[in-house]
């Protein structure tokens, strides 16, 4: 019995062992199936620490603290990029949808840039090759229905234009279809799971990027204002939190992003609800915000001209009772538009911050910090608009659920390029249909 005793307490020993080194990489937020995954996959890269911060600013901070030398770089470099933002709205709706291609190119560039550098030394055939193509697919899919929506008369009045607006879907799906054909053709035996795993990886991508640049083009043509005002409310939204959570922070929030805190969050969701009312009551009163972007055929460019809609005329509303005898007002005049602007700016303060949140755990999972370091001090592209990405998705749902109606010049667009047998049916079927209505004849009689 003696012998089996230094045995038996040895096998306890090792186990103990193994659960003390399980539990610390609980700790870390890392779990069994993660330590699977880090031995067939290679495990992570080192996370560069480079200062990325402009020699000039690291010289005039110098004898700052990190924390408020981080607090000078970030509010400059803000600045900057407002300045910026502003800049390119001057230049007109054609300059905003070029800055947005960049962007969505750039994100993508920044998180297919991660998964090489994670799986690059399995040395995949065609993964960034295929992961651009599939990049190039999608847009042109996604572009092509743009132009043929938006500029109807002018793809009708080009040959070419017409014949590929004709076919654009199914060119659209013989190119996945290649690419598609290319991922199979590029299978290597021993690493099929991780070559199916970056085949996901590229089409999440995919998802997330190029969707969502695609809906933030269609709400700018429905008026600048739903451009602006949306993203306008992340941006104050992102500065106010950090500007409160820095000086009045205590609580933390969300242990995804241990900086995060209540005051933050709070503090960022009232002054972004304010900030919404006062610039859509600015944006309200002039035409080039809240018209419609169309495009002009006998121009060939892009024009905001129109009667504004009831969306954008002052109206009185009755306040409610409670509040009377604390503002000392019985009526308020203020822009419809301004109500529709609590819910984009409640949205960009209580759900906007996820997208925020997302992006942490996905750079937490590959133990990285930010997602480039294109803007000192802020990261990478992706990491200024991982919010404003699920903020294009709500308000173009927004608009398509509570805003957008029927629109007569497409319908017109659309009948005049019927053959005439068609076109006089659909005379027919209208003229009955006012005249049961009793307004064909009222207008005989005008």
């Amino acid at each position: 019995m003696n012998v089996f005793l230094p045995s038996f307490s040895h096998v306890c020993r090792s186990r103990l062992e193994l659960q003390e080194s399980e539990s610390e990489n609980k700790l870390d937020g890392e779990t069994a199936s993660d330590s699977e995954s880090k031995s067939e996959f290679g495990g992570s890269p080192p996370v560069p620490t480079s200062d990325d911060t402009p020699e000039v600013l690291n010289r005039a901070l110098s004898n700052l603290s990190s924390r408020w030398k981080n607090w000078w770089v970030r509010g400059i470099l803000t600045l900057a990029m407002i300045t910026f933002f502003f800049i390119i709205i001057y230049l007109g709706p054609m300059v905003l949808m070029m800055i947005v291609m960049c962007v969505q190119i750039k994100c993508f560039h920044e998180i297919i840039t991660i998964g090489y550098n994670v799986y690059h030394s399995y040395d995949l055939p065609w993964f960034r090759t295929l992961s651009w193509y599939f990049l190039l697919c999608v847009n042109y899919f996604f572009y092509g229905e743009t132009v043929t929506d938006y500029f109807f008369t002018l793809v009708q009045r080009e040959e070419p234009l017409r014949i590929l607006s004709k076919y654009h879907r199914f060119i659209s799906f013989a190119l996945y279809l290649t690419g598609f054909c290319m991922f199979v053709l590029s299978l290597v035996k021993k690493h099929y799971r991780l070559q199916f795993y970056m085949f996901g990886w590229t089409h999440v991508t995919l998802l997330i990027v190029v969707t969502q640049s695609h809906l933030i083009i269609h709400n700018l043509f429905e008026g600048m204002i739903w451009f602006i005002v949306p993203i306008s409310c992340v941006i104050c939204n992102d500065i106010m939190a950090y500007m409160f959570g820095f000086f009045f922070g205590r609580t933390p929030l969300i242990k995804l992003s241990p900086k995060k805190t209540w005051e933050g969050f709070i503090g960022g969701f009232f002054a972004t609800v304010l900030f919404g009312l006062l610039l859509s009551y600015v944006m309200s009163g002039y035409r080039c915000f809240t018209c419609p972007v169309e495009f002009n055929n006998d121009t060939n460019s892009f024009t905001v001209d129109c009667e504004p809609s009831e969306l954008f005329q002052l109206q009185e509303y009755n306040i409610p009772l409670v509040l009377q005898s604390v503002v000392g007002w019985k009526t308020v005049r203020m822009y419809p538009f301004q109500i529709h602007s609590i819910a984009l700016s409640t949205f960009a303060s209580l759900i906007g911050p996820f997208g925020g949140f997302f992006a942490s755990g996905f750079k937490r999972a590959f133990k990285i910090k930010d997602f480039a370091n294109t803007i000192p001090g802020h990261g990478g592209i992706m990491d200024r608009f991982d919010c404003q990405y699920l903020m294009a998705t709500f308000v173009n749902v927004y608009i398509a659920s509570f805003i957008r109606g029927p629109n007569p010049s497409k319908l017109i667009q659309q009948f005049l390029t019927l053959r005439p047998d068609q076109q006089l049916h659909i005379f027919n079927t209208l003229k009955a249909h006012l005249v049961d209505k009793g307004m064909l004849g009222s207008l005989e009689d005008a």
